[in-house]
Protein backbone atom coordinates (compact mmCIF):
# COMPACT_ATOMS: atom_id res chain seq x y z
CA UNK A 1 0.00 0.00 0.00
CA UNK A 2 1.22 3.48 -0.88
CA UNK A 3 -0.97 6.48 -0.06
CA UNK A 4 -0.58 10.24 -0.22
CA UNK A 5 -1.79 12.49 2.58
CA UNK A 6 -2.23 16.13 3.46
CA UNK A 7 -2.03 17.63 6.96
CA UNK A 8 -4.23 20.63 7.73
CA UNK A 9 -5.20 22.78 10.69
CA UNK A 10 -8.79 22.72 11.95
CA UNK A 11 -9.38 25.86 9.91
CA UNK A 12 -8.35 24.04 6.72
CA UNK A 13 -4.89 25.53 6.20
CA UNK A 14 -2.44 23.04 4.64
CA UNK A 15 0.75 22.78 6.72
CA UNK A 16 2.36 19.53 5.51
CA UNK A 17 2.34 16.87 2.79
CA UNK A 18 2.60 13.20 3.66
CA UNK A 19 3.08 9.66 2.47
CA UNK A 20 2.04 6.40 4.09
CA UNK A 21 3.47 3.06 2.95
CA UNK A 22 2.89 -0.51 4.10
CA UNK A 23 4.99 -3.44 2.88
CA UNK A 24 4.43 -7.08 3.91
CA UNK A 25 7.10 -9.78 3.69
CA UNK A 26 5.80 -13.06 5.06
CA UNK A 27 4.13 -12.38 8.39
CA UNK A 28 6.20 -9.21 8.98
CA UNK A 29 4.84 -5.79 7.98
CA UNK A 30 6.66 -2.46 7.84
CA UNK A 31 4.61 0.74 8.08
CA UNK A 32 6.07 4.18 7.42
CA UNK A 33 4.30 7.52 7.86
CA UNK A 34 6.12 10.71 6.81
CA UNK A 35 5.05 14.36 6.88
CA UNK A 36 7.14 17.19 5.37
CA UNK A 37 6.05 20.57 6.75
CA UNK A 38 6.11 23.87 4.93
CA UNK A 39 8.25 25.35 7.72
CA UNK A 40 10.87 22.60 7.28
CA UNK A 41 9.70 20.40 10.14
CA UNK A 42 9.66 16.61 9.72
CA UNK A 43 7.53 13.86 11.26
CA UNK A 44 8.56 10.24 10.54
CA UNK A 45 7.17 7.10 12.16
CA UNK A 46 8.48 3.66 11.13
CA UNK A 47 6.69 0.67 12.66
CA UNK A 48 7.43 -3.05 12.26
CA UNK A 49 4.90 -5.64 13.40
CA UNK A 50 3.78 -9.22 12.78
CA UNK A 51 0.33 -10.44 11.76
CA UNK A 52 0.13 -14.10 12.73
CA UNK A 53 -3.56 -14.22 13.68
CA UNK A 54 -3.16 -10.99 15.64
CA UNK A 55 -1.12 -7.82 15.32
CA UNK A 56 2.01 -7.74 17.49
CA UNK A 57 4.37 -4.77 17.61
CA UNK A 58 8.08 -5.47 17.15
CA UNK A 59 9.56 -1.97 17.02
CA UNK A 60 8.64 1.67 16.52
CA UNK A 61 10.95 4.57 15.62
CA UNK A 62 9.46 8.07 15.76
CA UNK A 63 11.19 11.33 14.79
CA UNK A 64 9.61 14.77 15.21
CA UNK A 65 11.82 17.81 14.67
CA UNK A 66 11.53 21.41 13.53
CA UNK A 67 9.60 24.53 14.60
CA UNK A 68 6.20 22.84 14.36
CA UNK A 69 7.11 20.78 17.44
CA UNK A 70 7.51 22.44 20.82
CA UNK A 71 9.93 19.73 21.95
CA UNK A 72 11.89 18.03 19.12
CA UNK A 73 12.15 14.36 19.98
CA UNK A 74 13.31 10.97 18.67
CA UNK A 75 11.86 7.84 20.27
CA UNK A 76 12.90 4.22 19.71
CA UNK A 77 10.85 1.36 21.15
CA UNK A 78 11.89 -2.31 21.14
CA UNK A 79 8.80 -4.31 22.08
CA UNK A 80 10.66 -7.58 22.70
CA UNK A 81 13.00 -6.13 25.33
CA UNK A 82 10.78 -3.28 26.51
CA UNK A 83 13.60 -0.78 26.05
CA UNK A 84 12.53 2.77 25.23
CA UNK A 85 15.11 5.39 24.23
CA UNK A 86 14.13 9.05 23.99
CA UNK A 87 16.39 11.76 22.57
CA UNK A 88 15.05 15.25 23.17
CA UNK A 89 15.96 18.87 23.86
CA UNK A 90 15.01 20.46 27.14
CA UNK A 91 13.67 24.01 27.59
CA UNK A 92 17.26 25.33 27.46
CA UNK A 93 17.96 23.61 24.15
CA UNK A 94 20.28 21.04 25.70
CA UNK A 95 20.13 17.57 24.13
CA UNK A 96 19.22 14.78 26.54
CA UNK A 97 19.02 10.99 26.20
CA UNK A 98 16.69 8.94 28.38
CA UNK A 99 16.74 5.13 28.30
CA UNK A 100 14.22 3.14 30.28
CA UNK A 101 12.95 -0.43 30.32
CA UNK A 102 9.16 -0.67 30.42
CA UNK A 103 7.06 -3.78 31.08
CA UNK A 104 5.08 -3.81 27.84
CA UNK A 105 1.79 -5.70 27.44
CA UNK A 106 1.20 -7.68 24.23
CA UNK A 107 -1.36 -5.12 23.00
CA UNK A 108 1.08 -2.17 22.86
CA UNK A 109 0.11 -0.25 19.71
CA UNK A 110 2.62 2.54 19.04
CA UNK A 111 2.49 3.34 15.31
CA UNK A 112 -0.35 0.85 14.75
CA UNK A 113 -3.48 2.92 15.36
CA UNK A 114 -4.56 3.43 11.73
CA UNK A 115 -3.90 -0.23 10.92
CA UNK A 116 -5.85 -1.44 13.96
CA UNK A 117 -8.83 0.78 13.21
CA UNK A 118 -9.25 -0.86 9.81
CA UNK A 119 -9.80 -4.16 11.64
CA UNK A 120 -11.79 -3.19 14.74
CA UNK A 121 -15.32 -4.67 14.45
CA UNK A 122 -17.83 -1.79 14.50
CA UNK A 123 -20.21 -4.01 16.47
CA UNK A 124 -17.83 -4.08 19.45
CA UNK A 125 -18.76 -1.08 21.65
CA UNK A 126 -15.31 -0.66 23.20
CA UNK A 127 -11.82 -1.89 22.27
CA UNK A 128 -8.76 -1.02 24.37
CA UNK A 129 -5.06 -1.13 23.50
CA UNK A 130 -1.92 0.10 25.25
CA UNK A 131 0.50 2.80 24.15
CA UNK A 132 3.81 4.18 25.39
CA UNK A 133 3.58 7.97 25.71
CA UNK A 134 6.81 9.99 26.04
CA UNK A 135 6.68 13.34 27.83
CA UNK A 136 9.69 12.75 27.52
CA UNK A 137 9.65 10.16 30.33
CA UNK A 138 7.99 6.98 28.98
CA UNK A 139 4.70 5.99 30.57
CA UNK A 140 2.12 3.39 29.65
CA UNK A 141 -1.42 4.59 28.90
CA UNK A 142 -4.58 2.99 27.51
CA UNK A 143 -6.44 3.96 24.35
CA UNK A 144 -10.17 3.26 24.23
CA UNK A 145 -11.60 2.87 20.70
CA UNK A 146 -15.32 3.64 20.51
CA UNK A 147 -17.35 3.30 17.28
CA UNK A 148 -19.77 6.18 16.69
CA UNK A 149 -21.67 4.97 13.63
CA UNK A 150 -21.41 5.48 9.89
CA UNK A 151 -21.19 8.81 8.10
CA UNK A 152 -21.52 9.55 4.39
CA UNK A 153 -18.71 10.96 2.28
CA UNK A 154 -18.05 11.26 -1.44
CA UNK A 155 -15.08 11.01 -3.80
CA UNK A 156 -16.12 12.70 -7.00
CA UNK A 157 -19.28 10.93 -8.14
CA UNK A 158 -18.73 7.96 -5.82
CA UNK A 159 -20.71 7.85 -2.58
CA UNK A 160 -19.47 5.87 0.43
CA UNK A 161 -20.04 5.39 4.14
CA UNK A 162 -17.20 5.56 6.65
CA UNK A 163 -17.24 4.29 10.21
CA UNK A 164 -16.48 7.07 12.68
CA UNK A 165 -14.31 6.05 15.65
CA UNK A 166 -13.40 8.09 18.71
CA UNK A 167 -10.07 7.25 20.36
CA UNK A 168 -9.77 8.32 24.00
CA UNK A 169 -6.49 8.39 25.92
CA UNK A 170 -6.94 7.00 29.44
CA UNK A 171 -4.18 7.89 31.90
CA UNK A 172 -4.33 5.74 34.99
CA UNK A 173 -3.30 6.34 38.59
CA UNK A 174 -2.49 9.66 40.22
CA UNK A 175 -1.22 11.15 36.94
CA UNK A 176 -4.61 10.55 35.33
CA UNK A 177 -6.46 12.10 38.26
CA UNK A 178 -4.23 15.18 38.22
CA UNK A 179 -4.60 15.54 34.44
CA UNK A 180 -8.38 15.48 34.82
CA UNK A 181 -8.40 17.96 37.72
CA UNK A 182 -5.99 20.36 35.97
CA UNK A 183 -7.82 20.20 32.64
CA UNK A 184 -4.88 18.54 30.91
CA UNK A 185 -6.65 15.39 29.77
CA UNK A 186 -5.48 14.64 26.20
CA UNK A 187 -8.11 15.52 23.58
CA UNK A 188 -9.91 12.74 21.73
CA UNK A 189 -8.81 11.64 18.27
CA UNK A 190 -11.51 11.10 15.63
CA UNK A 191 -10.84 8.66 12.78
CA UNK A 192 -13.01 7.73 9.79
CA UNK A 193 -12.46 4.34 8.12
CA UNK A 194 -14.03 2.87 4.98
CA UNK A 195 -15.06 -0.72 5.75
CA UNK A 196 -15.62 -3.76 3.56
CA UNK A 197 -13.23 -6.39 2.22
CA UNK A 198 -10.60 -3.71 1.47
CA UNK A 199 -10.83 -1.26 4.40
CA UNK A 200 -9.15 2.12 3.97
CA UNK A 201 -8.24 5.16 6.06
CA UNK A 202 -10.32 8.23 5.11
CA UNK A 203 -9.61 11.02 7.63
CA UNK A 204 -8.51 11.75 11.18
CA UNK A 205 -8.68 14.75 13.52
CA UNK A 206 -6.54 14.91 16.65
CA UNK A 207 -3.09 15.77 18.03
CA UNK A 208 -0.14 14.31 16.13
CA UNK A 209 2.03 14.38 19.24
CA UNK A 210 1.70 14.71 23.02
CA UNK A 211 0.33 18.14 23.88
CA UNK A 212 0.03 19.16 20.23
CA UNK A 213 -2.79 21.04 18.49
CA UNK A 214 -5.71 19.40 16.72
CA UNK A 215 -4.66 18.67 13.13
CA UNK A 216 -6.56 16.98 10.32
CA UNK A 217 -5.08 14.20 8.15
CA UNK A 218 -6.82 13.53 4.83
CA UNK A 219 -6.13 11.73 1.58
CA UNK A 220 -4.43 13.95 -0.98
CA UNK A 221 -5.30 14.29 -4.66
CA UNK A 222 -2.60 13.87 -7.29
CA UNK A 223 -1.54 16.96 -9.20
CA UNK A 224 -1.34 17.15 -12.99
CA UNK A 225 1.91 16.08 -14.67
Amino acid sequence: MHGFLVLRTREGKTIADGEMTQVARGDRVTDQLIFRFKDGSVYEDKTIFTQQGRFRLLSDHLVQRGPSFKHPMETSLDASSGQVTVRYKDDDGQEKVLTQRVELPPDVANGLLFTLLKHVPPSVPRTTVSMVATTPKPRLIKLAILPQGQERFSVGRFQHKAMHYVVKAEIGGVAGLLAHLMGKQPPDTHVWVLGGEAPAFVKSEGPLYEGGPIWRIQLAGAGLF
